[in-house]
């Protein structure tokens, strides 16, 4: 991965501590600024050595011919030909590294439609953890249907969603079900939609990372559209798709369920009132689609997780709703002490205050300058 940067660059890099290096998570280049990593859940710049530190003043300092160089190893020399990708604030690299993108946003119509003056880069290391899916798997598994049931994992960024859902794509096209009562299932056909290329890190359309024997990757295709491709043509037992989140994915969710398709899932939440709080991912949940809710924390370098029912997903959030419409604000008259019912609902409700006029505030005129495609 460090043949990615230019000479320079990796000369820094390569005197990084063994400690850091092996639990590598990202590495942060900005334009005349301090050269960052992050390594099991901690942060440091870098000095010009390689030596870690907490004080920025002391590091190493790219500079605007790094991030050029840079720019243009990640786009293969052809900023044009990634123009898509930087459209979208990343670009995938050999080996499933993403490298996320800031610079300055240009505009068609309010739409991003590319990045320029590219000063900021995050290098996201992808790794492969095989094993990991042993100590979730049994707790997803459909024992009448001899296969899992529709799974969600839920985490904010970097818990390890998708090195997670890599090992369990693997051990299902393996059929490793890491259960004494499931092993004479067999192995299951897996059909991967990789949007982002991380999953399989796809080289020239083959996986370079290992997703097991009866698996099949479609390989930087929008997540919506590459489910549907999927349904039409590879007739898959198991989905596999990373961080959904729009309205497309739900409903391309909901037509691989009434196929009779399992689906295995990611999206970014910290918790069920987060998840459920997201439109397309509420209207999942309500109508029952996932089976299972794998909630992921890290702890250092240890990554533990959670599984939750649907049935328990629903209680909980019940209950939230409940604490919602039963809250009152600390400052509110009354507040401390009890507060009426809300009539005919046994619940108990907010202090009535009366309206009152709100003061007109005034700015001065100001003239607007001409705005431009450029945001």
């Amino acid at each position: 991965m460090l043949e990615l940067f230019p000479v320079s660059l990796r000369l820094v890099l390569e005197r990084i501590p063994a400690f850091a290096r092996e639990t590598l998570e990202e590495i942060r280049i900005r334009e005349n600024r301090p050269l960052e990593i992050g390594y099991g859940s901690r942060y440091a710049f870098v000095r010009e050595d390689g030596s870690l530190t907490e004080l920025g003043h002391d590091a190493f300092v790219p500079g605007k011919e790094h991030c050029r160089a840079l720019l243009e190893r990640i786009t293969n020399h052809s900023i044009y030909a990634a123009e898509e990708e930087l459209r979208r604030g990343y670009i995938t690299v050999s080996g499933g590294h993403r490298v996320g993108l800031a610079g300055r946003a240009v505009l068609d119509k309010g739409a991003v439609f590319h990045l320029r003056d590219i000063a900021g880069f995050n290098v996201r290391i992808a790794r492969a953890r095989i094993g990991f899916a042993a100590q979730v798997l049994p707790g997803l598994l459909d024992f009448k249907a001899r296969t899992i049931r529709h799974a969600l994992i839920v985490s904010p960024p970097q818990q390890g969603k998708t090195t997670l859902i890599r090992d369990l794509a693997r051990s299902i096209s393996s059929g490793q079900w890491h259960h004494p009562a499931a092993r004479d299932w067999g192995s299951r056909k897996v059909g991967v939609v990789d949007e982002r290329s991380e999953i399989a890190a796809s080289d020239k359309g083959v996986p370079t990372f290992d997703l097991g024997p009866r698996c099949d990757v479609l390989d930087a295709c929008p997540k919506a559209e590459g489910i549907m491709m999927m349904l039409r043509s590879m007739s898959p037992e198991i989905i596999v798709v990373d961080e959904i989140g729009r309205q497309e994915d739900a409903e391309a969710i909901h037509e691989a369920v009434h196929a009779g398709v399992r689906v295995l899932a990611t999206a970014h939440a910290a918790e069920l009132s987060d998840l459920f709080g997201r439109p397309a991912l509420a209207k999942l949940a309500e109508t029952g689609i996932f089976g299972s809710y794998v909630f992921l924390t890290r702890d250092g370098s240890k990554v533990n997780h959670r599984i939750v029912s649907a049935e328990e997903a629903e209680r909980q959030t019940s209950r939230s709703r409940l604490r919602t419409i039963a809250a009152t604000p600390r400052d509110a008259p009354g507040a401390g002490g009890a507060q009426p019912e809300i009539e005919g609902s046994g619940l108990p409700g907010q202090s009535i205050v009366k309206n009152r006029a709100l003061p007109v505030i005034r700015s001065p005129d100001m003239r607007l300058s001409g705005g431009s495609e450029d945001a």
